[in-house]
């Protein structure tokens, strides 16, 4: 029997220390949420917050992740730039991420990105349709074809990434935007899901569909065996040379 996908779920964790109508909806935070749910689907789940010691994301504890999860808002300057590369890295050779939301502007989703990860919002609670315009990815499997949320933070383009190997959800909004919603990538070894729902004063990440989404996304990111590659100096040639 296959070991269990190991997740890390990590969330900065301000908002729920210093904002009542964010502590009322996630009164365990909202990487509490998302571990429950992931937990409930099977996977071995852990979490790490900004103010713990190297950010939760010791050598040690990104070696021993399959996939991680980022959320992130109003502290993403104070991510140390060493903590950056060494999530880097891990992407780069195998390792999955889920980034969530605001943390379009996160800097792991930046360096790995190398745009500026701009784009237009607004707060004003509105309704968010979220479109499945691939219907046959692996992240779309099990779910309607679109998702209502009554209320959530709109995103409006242009956002400013590299055009998404795959687009798997387009948002429109009440106020008439639209946005790419659920974007992939591959960055060496590494699968890089962007999903944009989950504003910290709605219940987003309670919703069963959301919930599905971003489940299906571990599976997805999650890596398979990589084949073992030798880089730098090769002296000796495969034929013979004159």
């Amino acid at each position: 029997m296959p070991s269990p996908i190991r997740v890390t779920v990590w969330n900065e964790n301000r908002h729920e220390k210093t904002h009542e109508e964010v502590r009322r909806v996630y009164p365990n935070g909202i990487h509490n949420a998302l571990a429950d749910a992931l937990k409930g689907a099977g996977f071995s789940t852990r979490t790490a917050t900004l103010d713990e010691p190297e950010h939760g994301l010791t050598e040690q504890v990104l070696a021993e992740t399959d996939v991680l999860t980022w959320w992130g808002h109003m502290a993403h300057g104070e991510v140390k730039d060493e903590i950056v590369e060494r999530v880097a890295k891990r992407v780069l050779a195998g390792m999955g991420l889920i980034v969530l939301h605001s943390g379009h502007m996160s800097k792991p989703f930046l360096r790995l990105m190398g745009t500026s990860g701009a784009l237009k919002w607004r707060e004003a609670g509105e309704n968010e349709r979220l479109w499945v315009v691939d219907p046959s990815h692996p992240i779309a499997a099990g779910l309607p074809e679109r998702i209502e949320l009554p209320h959530e933070e709109m995103y409006g383009e242009h956002f400013d990434v590299p055009a998404p190997d795959q687009l798997v959800f387009i948002s429109w909004f009440k106020g008439g935007e639209v946005f790419r919603s659920g974007c992939c990538w591959t960055r060496g070894a590494g699968k890089i899901f962007y999903f944009r729902p989950g504003h910290e004063t709605f219940p987003t990440y309670y919703q069963k569909e959301i919930q599905q989404v971003i489940i299906n996304a571990v599976q997805w990111a999650a890596p398979g065996k990589l084949p073992e590659v030798t880089y730098w100096h090769k002296p000796e040639p495969l034929e013979k040379l004159d």
